[in-house]
């Protein structure tokens, strides 16, 4: 091996591990375990350090880089994978479909799967039941995966013995025991209270099991067999404090462009905006998010704002929220000048090589305004006078267009193409009026971000401008890949 390939190969692991937290590097030696002594992971700091040691065990080479392939992938660092080792989720994962290539145990795999699974609520939980181990082994900055190398220490956790921690998260949180019992099902492992297979019986669930990794696990002949770590694997992680940032854009005030454009007449002052710009502060508040708001942007100030945002860190971060209120027109958004920036401009800022931070996370973007200027047609029950009517205003074309082409966003469109949005000038907009409501009632029963968005379509669209005979329909477009669900404690 020349010296340029050398220099190479460690000019790659530093750069990975350049781009990993604390949080990331607790993972990795967690996987590693099995591998490398539980004495020599304790004390590393830094990842640059553990991967030289698993290049010194020969787990690492320049010749095979397999098993740190793997390693990025469970812990969806997937833009790592493609960035600085030229390599896609997709080979990632068909080579893992091959037993032989998979290196982290299905075991080990499924004690992590379970803590990113596990909200601060069930951590804490399992931090007071966890009475097996000394109090000085758990403290504030304790986390699952810590609680689970000390129970293996203790002897109370391996993979044929699971009850202890069964027992545990059958009073923690239901979801959680369904993903060890999942684990146990698929692998043929028993606990110790239940009957060892035969080992014809084993060979059997074996032969039809194919883990795909972090993201999904298939079935090859056996349709009979239960999935199991799929469910496990579709939530987003969202345990971090706070959860990411919720930018809000709000445009109020038109006076420039009403200046500049001779006959601005869809660009009134967007009186009642600010009502929605507080109920988002209060709903996305409510889960965790640091709100960040911007007023009276022109196009090119919005264009700036958010392209500063991409390329900001998001490391420590589990979503990003960007919330629009403005004028617009057919794929665009307007700024106060008057002047259009495509939707879909703006989302581009987050792709994955734009903002690699946010690589395999949700971005959520939601756009208050209007597709169009026509009226979605409705049956007239009673007229309205004019003092009441709803403001209406002007944005965006095909939603397809608008997201980019990659996993993880989610755009949820005041209403449907080409027609118009309704917006009170005392109350605020039908649109994100609902969502915050809904977004405040329905996050605190656990439910998912697309089921509460169809309960804001179903409300909206019940509504009704009398005057104009119109009604509006939302609509959601989406590339995620899991369910996105916002804990509120």
């Amino acid at each position: 091996m020349d010296w340029d390939t050398v220099m190479h190969f460690y000019g790659h692991l530093y750069k990975i591990s350049e781009e990993l937290d604390t949080e990331n590097l607790q993972a990795l030696k967690f996987l590693c375990l099995g591998h490398i002594p539980l004495r020599k992971l304790e004390g590393i700091q830094h990842a640059q350090v553990l991967f030289l040691m698993l290049h010194e065990n020969g787990l690492i080479h320049e010749g095979d880089l397999s098993f740190l392939h793997e390693l990025l992938f469970r812990i969806d660092r997937i833009d790592l994978l493609k960035s600085n080792l030229g390599v896609s989720k997709d080979v990632v994962e068909r080579a893992l479909q091959q037993s032989d290539r998979r290196k982290v145990s299905r075991y080990r795999h499924m004690l992590f799967v379970l803590s990113e699974n596990m909200v601060k609520a069930d951590l804490d939980h399992l931090k007071f039941l966890t009475d097996e181990l000394p109090k000085s082994k758990i403290g504030k900055d304790t986390t699952s995966l810590d609680i689970f190398v000390e129970m293996e220490k203790k002897g109370i956790l391996s993979e044929d013995n699971l009850d202890i921690l069964k027992e545990k998260c059958e009073k923690i949180n239901k979801e959680l025991l369904k993903i060890i019992e999942d684990f146990q099902v698929n692998t043929g492992v028993k606990s110790a209270l239940q009957e060892v297979p035969s080992r014809k019986e084993s060979m059997g669930v074996e032969e039809n099991v194919c883990n795909l990794g972090m993201s999904s696990v298939c079935t090859s002949d056996s349709p009979a067999l239960p999935v199991g770590l799929p469910e496990v694997d579709q939530v987003y992680k969202m345990s971090s404090r706070p959860r990411g940032i919720c930018l809000i854009l709000n445009n109020k005030n038109f006076a420039m462009a009403r200046a500049q454009i001779p006959n601005p007449r869809t660009l009134k002052d967007r009186l009642g905006t600010d009502v929605d710009a507080g109920a988002l502060s209060k709903a996305f508040s409510m889960l965790h998010f640091k709100i960040e708001e911007c007023k009276d942007l022109t196009a090119e100030a919005i264009k700036k704002t958010v392209k500063d945002y991409g390329a900001m860190s998001h490391k420590d971060s589990d979503c990003f929220v960007c919330c629009v209120l403005s004028h617009g027109d057919k794929g665009t958004i307007q700024g106060t000048d008057g002047r259009a920036i495509g939707i879909r401009k703006l989302t581009s800022y987050f792709t994955g090589l734009k903002c690699p931070s946010l690589a395999g996370k949700p971005k959520v973007f939601f756009i208050q305004a209007c597709q169009g200027d026509s009226f979605h047609p409705g049956v007239t029950l009673e007229a309205d006078s004019l003092q009441t009517m709803p403001s209406y205003e002007t944005d965006s074309n095909s939603q397809d267009e608008c997201i980019p082409d990659e996993a993880d966003f989610l755009l949820g469109m005041a209403t449907i193409k080409h027609y118009v949005s309704y917006r009170n000038t005392s109350s605020g907009t039908w649109y994100i009026q609902s969502l915050c409501k809904h977004l405040m009632e329905s996050c605190q029963r656990g439910d998912d971000i697309l089921t509460i968005l169809t309960r804001v379509n179903q409300e909206v669209s019940a509504k009704y401008d009398q005057k104009n005979q119109g009604k509006q329909m939302p609509q959601p477009t989406f590339t995620l890949r899991k369910k996105l669900i916002f804990p509120v404690n």
